[in-house]
């Protein structure tokens, strides 16, 4: 089944290489979506793929790459749209 959700991170996530960590998971679950820096000082990312391989892909957000602190990972379900190909950090 195909899911989509949006996601928050907070926790010292910027400077630190969390969208390249994101993006890098991301694509070796197959996702398509986007990861980018707030203004405030969190990340944000959108999701969309097979239901297992967004699951797995949360935990990998929930822990970080190196570096990070999560602080905790707020997530939204989306309705699926298929309208991005690939995963892009912004």
């Amino acid at each position: 089944m195909r899911v989509a959700r949006r996601y928050v991170i907070r926790g010292h996530v910027q400077g630190v290489g969390f969208r390249m960590y994101a993006a890098a998971a991301a694509r070796h679950e197959g996702l398509s979506g986007w990861v980018a820096n707030r203004a405030d000082g969190t990340v944000e990312a959108q999701a969309e793929g097979e239901a297992e391989a967004v699951t797995r892909f949360e935990r990998r957000l929930r822990q970080g790459p190196p570096g990070a602190r999560v602080d905790a990972v707020e997530a939204e379900d989306d309705v699926p749209s298929e309208r991005w190909t690939g995963f892009s950090t912004r």
